[in-house]
């Protein structure tokens, strides 16, 4: 239904790449909403008390026994803000491919086989487009200064 809403005056060489474009981002976009809602699904069912029937909230329990709510004090929050740009500079320098599976494992949540679904390719591909990533972002985050563990 994209593909004819929104190009369907392309010609028709165009259209079996923007149909596959439109499936991986249809089959992205799915996982993303699915973790999520796992996600909160999960963290909310964990409050809920066994065995009631009345209606339950689950933030008529929480308690912030530690204070997690404050805001950071001011130098670590700008130095967390400082490394997030470092890394999402030395991200726009990698490959499509290499980018793309390192956001879906890492910052997705994604596993392998999911990543591989999501990206149209086969695990091993995966694996392999992460692991060059990796040290892809590692050697350009050394070279800007920031120590690896």
């Amino acid at each position: 239904m994209k593909l004819a809403e929104k190009y369907g005056d392309k010609p028709v060489e165009e259209l079996p790449m923007l149909f596959q474009r439109i499936l991986q981002n249809t089959i992205r976009d799915h996982y993303r909403r699915q973790a999520v809602r796992n996600a909160w699904t999960s963290l909310f069912s964990s409050f809920q008390p066994g065995n009631q029937e009345e209606e339950f909230d689950p933030l008529d329990v929480l308690t912030d026994d530690e204070n997690q709510s404050a805001p950071d004090a001011p130098q670590p929050s700008y130095q967390q803000k400082q490394m997030i740009a470092l890394i999402e500079d030395a991200l726009r320098d990698l490959p499509t491919r290499q980018r793309e599976a390192f956001l879906l494992r890492y910052w997705e949540g994604l596993d392998t086989s999911e990543a591989a679904i999501a990206m149209g390719c086969s695990e091993g591909s995966v694996k392999t487009h992460c692991s060059r990533a990796n040290h892809a972002l590692a050697i350009a985050l050394r070279a800007k200064g920031v120590e690896l563990p």
